[in-house]
Parts: C-alpha cells; structure tokens; sequence
C-alpha cells in the first residue's frame, strides 16, 4: 500500500474526487490535505481551520472543497489554489457536508451541544449574499437525535441523513419537509455512502453492522455483519463488493492484544452478504474507507493517523469475470 502521512491525529474522513485523481483527507488536527491518489504525492493544504476537521466534500468539477469543522465553521475552498473562498461561522461544531451533484448548492448539519439545536444548513452558491449574511435559504432543525451522517440523494432532490439513534430520515431539499423515516440500526449511523449511480446507499453503525438501502424507497435491502462497531462502509463502482472498515472504540484498544484488536479492512459480497477478504495494515480502528472511482483501488484512513491506498491485485479482477 501507500502510506500517507500528513496528519497527527486520527483521521475523520477520506473523499476522492470524481475522476479519482485526488484525494482529500481530513482528521481531529485542523490540516485539509489534498494528495495524488495515483501515487501519494501530497498536492497541498489547505488551511485556515482551528479546530478538528469532521467532514470534506469536493464538487464534481473539483473546483471547490467544502470542508465542516468543530471550530464552529464551515468553509469553501478554491481546489486549485487552496484559498479560502467562503466563512459560514456556526453555532455549534459542523459535523457532515456535501455539495450537490451540479456543485451549485451545499448542505452541512451542525452538531447538538452547547444548549444548540442540530440543525441542517442549506446555501446556494449562486446567491453570493446568502453567505454574506450568513442566511440559508434553508434550515431544518432535528430535535430528537442529532446527525451523524448525511449525503445528498439523487439528482439533489433530498439528502439522507443518518442519526445518533440510528434513525434514517430523507429531507427535501426544496421545503425542507421530512419525505421519509426509517429505524433499521439499534446504534449510531457513522457514516453513509452512495453507490456510484446513486441508487443505492450503505450504512454503517455502531451496532456492527452496514445495510444496505434503496436511495429513493430507503428500502432495507442487504445487511453486512461483524463483530465490532462499523466505522465506515464503502460500495465498489465495478463489482458487486463492499468495503468496511471499523475496529473497536479507541478508548477500549488499550485493553485488548493487537491480535485481537481486529483492524482490517473487510470486503464482503453485495448480494450474497458473504466476507471473502481482509486487509490488515492500521494500528488502531479504520475510521473512514472510499473505494476509487475505477474501482481498481481503495482508500482506509485509521485512529492511527495514516491513510493507505491499497491497489487491487490483477486476480482480483479475473476472479470477479470468471465468477
């Protein structure tokens, strides 16, 4: 694997672009940093931020980065230059983002803490005095469960919001109405990610599972078992794979061997719910996965701080054909 090194603390989250060809990482120190995925170059930083980075999001031209913190900020940024393009200060810390597929609209959820609501933010980018005035066009406050995860669904209708419940819930993105409220998982949503035509999403929870779900019905279609907390999943763009990484809470690895401290990350069958491989490598929980565009690699960013881009060996590929 590659070894990138740009971070001392443990890593929050790992994006790549939608050519494949960066890769953002963001972790509990206040560094963005965006790297050369083909052969983990760092490209540069981008820096500004004072406080733990929670979550990154680049659109789909990769011109700007959004990025949400728990210095109470959300900020924009040019990819190219690495200046900061936009402020949007918060009330609480700035937990989950994202751009919307045309790149036009952002959403980001704010954390409950502080005697503050969570909220879900949106702006439109192509109205300069929203983010002037620091006034969304929309906001959604979630008063039972705070958010813990949350992406956009197709054609940027609605967003998918995760909570610490384990509730799923989709807002409309034009009234802010709740479309839909599912409680599949007993545990926290840690992470959500689409498959690459967004008609699917996969979840993955505290209660050792990921499952996977229908964009538009939130459909409950496959689960995904362990034996530890899930951290994050991923959905191959080529293969009927799933990627998850997790391990246990960082607090209780102390008490454990590494032998048993279990910090691979595993890759199971779409449709048959079947592990058929591990990868081992971190020193600590895999705290964000992301499989490649062209699906010929994949990404793991661990508690350890390092981020790993592991390259598919060619049997990997003969084997899919061939089955």
């Amino acid at each position: 694997p590659i070894l990138l090194q740009g971070h001392e603390r443990s890593i929050t989250q790992i994006k790549y672009n939608r050519e494949g060809d960066l890769l953002f990482t963001v972790a509990k120190d206040p560094i963005v940093n965006v790297w050369y995925s083909v052969n983990g170059e760092r490209l540069g930083t981008y820096n500004g931020h004072t406080g733990a980075v929670w979550c990154v999001d680049a659109d789909w031209d990769t011109r700007h980065v959004l990025t949400g913190s728990a210095d109470n900020s959300c900020r924009l940024w040019d990819c190219e230059t690495g200046k900061q393009l936009a402020l949007v200060k918060t009330s609480s810390a700035v937990r989950t983002c994202g751009f919307d597929f045309g790149g036009n609209i952002i959403m980001f959820s704010t954390d409950k803490q502080m005697g503050y609501q969570c909220f879900v933010s949106f702006f439109d980018l192509r109205d300069p005095s929203q983010i002037e005035n620091n006034e969304p066009y929309m906001k959604i406050p979630c008063s039972d469960s705070k958010i813990t995860s949350a992406v956009w669904g197709p054609l940027g209708e609605f967003i998918i919001a995760g909570h610490e419940n384990g509730e799923l819930n989709q807002f409309s993105a034009k009234s802010g109405e709740q479309l839909s409220n599912i409680k599949e998982h007993t545990k926290q949503i840690n992470d959500i990610q689409t498959s690459r035509d967004m008609t699917m999403f996969i979840t993955a929870s505290k209660d050792n599972t990921a499952k996977l779900f229908d964009c538009t019905s939130l459909e409950h279609l496959k689960t995904f078992r362990t034996e530890r907390p899930v951290n994050s999943a991923a959905l191959s763009p080529i293969f009927d794979h799933v990627v998850l990484g997790g391990g246990q809470e960082a607090m209780d690895v102390t008490t454990t061997s590494t032998r048993i401290g279990k910090f691979e990350a595993r890759f199971f069958h779409l449709a048959f719910e079947e592990e058929f491989g591990r990868v081992k490598g971190h020193f600590g929980p895999i705290n964000s996965v992301a499989f490649h565009p062209d699906g010929k690699s994949y990404s793991s960013g661990g508690e350890d701080g390092y981020v790993r881009i592991h390259y598919f060996d060619p049997q990997y590929f003969e084997f899919e054909f061939e089955a």
